[in-house]
């Protein structure tokens, strides 16, 4: 048996080809390096290999069978082993394959990024996949060799990270300067623009490898499940607070809708009535509260027995303000419906 298998991998080694487990990848690197003339080589049609000498790509081969023979591919005659009496050469071969290569996933922690809207720093997560093509096989296989990462598993585990790096860096930097609310990027919103920031961002980092980043796809930034909880309470707060004219206000405000939540509860069926007037409650003597505070600020205070100013909007424009604050998701239907009725009393 020994015998049998010693004659198959001797014939094995006078044919060279990228090995049926290693079609898919991108780059295969040949396992022998001392390689006999008169060998068959096989490329197939979407790759060329390309033949490595102490760090230099001494010659390529493009798709189809070749006879490693000196007369008929030149290059050959530098890689010639003088104690073989040219019967040998040695260099490493690399099979480097051209197409698209889609579904390279990656993903991992970007790490804490400052929500504009809140001042909160929250863990981010990023994870999606890139189609990825050579387009200069011999620049990314010198590279390659130089950096010691000559396998398959290696290298992407490599263009991996550049992706994770360039994409934790541009979502940051991103966030900063168009004041994204984070809830907004971990929605969706933002994809297409931050799909084109990271391209843009990639493309010093792998030019000099020969590589292309085609498209990337499934893009996306999470957050923990309570940071997202924080975040929407924090947001309602802060839209809450700017509606009734700064956060005193909408703490003067929040007292009065508590108030009048107790009141509902003991109130039976009227309940949703109850809560839709103490909220108004609530907003109309914030803004009364912010109102006396500005005319105060303006001019000499008033005797004491001058009645505080009334609130100065008109329905139509509360009506307005409660819709953008449904919008934004800050109000649900229901507050929305039972504010809204109480105004429309008002028409």
């Amino acid at each position: 048996m020994g015998i049998f298998d010693s004659i198959k991998g001797e014939a094995q080694r006078n044919f060279i080809a990228r090995a049926d487990s290693a079609k898919g990848e991108i780059v295969y690197k040949y396992p022998e390096k001392n390689v006999r003339m008169k060998t068959q080589l096989t490329v197939d049609a979407d790759e060329v290999a390309l033949f490595v000498k102490d760090g230099k790509v001494e010659g390529k081969l493009g798709p189809g069978r070749h006879t490693l023979d000196t007369n008929n591919i030149p290059f050959l005659s530098r890689l010639l082993e003088s104690f073989t009496g040219g019967n040998m050469f040695m260099a490493e071969i690399f099979f480097v394959s051209n197409r698209e290569h889609t579904g390279v996933k990656f993903g991992g922690p970007i790490g804490d990024v400052r929500d504009p809207e809140t001042g909160l720093g929250i863990g981010t997560m990023v994870y999606g996949d890139f189609s990825i093509r050579v387009t200069e096989p011999e620049k990314l296989v010198v590279g390659l060799v130089g950096m010691g990462r000559a396998s398959n598993e290696e290298f992407l585990g490599w263009f991996k990270g550049q992706v994770l790096k360039v994409t934790r860096d541009r979502t940051a930097e991103l966030l900063v300067k168009k004041k994204w609310p984070l809830l907004d990027v971990t929605s969706g919103a933002y994809v297409e623009e931050m799909e084109q920031e990271i391209l843009a961002g990639l493309k010093p980092h792998v030019d000099s490898y020969g590589l292309t980043i085609v498209r990337m796809g499934n893009f996306v930034v999470s957050i923990k499940p309570e940071d997202e909880v924080t975040l929407k309470k924090l947001s309602k707060d802060v839209a809450y607070s700017r509606l009734a004219g700064g956060f005193q206000q909408y703490a003067q405000g929040q007292a009065m809708l508590g108030a009048s939540e107790g009141m509902a509860k003991g109130g039976g069926g009227s309940d949703g009535a109850m809560q839709g007037m103490g909220m108004g409650m609530g907003f109309g003597m914030a803004q009364m509260f912010a109102n006396q505070q500005n005319q105060q600020q303006q001019r000499p205070a008033e005797p004491a027995q001058a009645a505080p100013p009334a609130d100065t909007r008109s329905p139509a424009q509360r009506l307005k303000e409660i819709k953008e604050l449904k919008d934004a998701g800050v109000l649900s239907d229901e507050e929305y419906a039972a504010k809204r009725a109480e105004l429309m009393k008002l028409l």
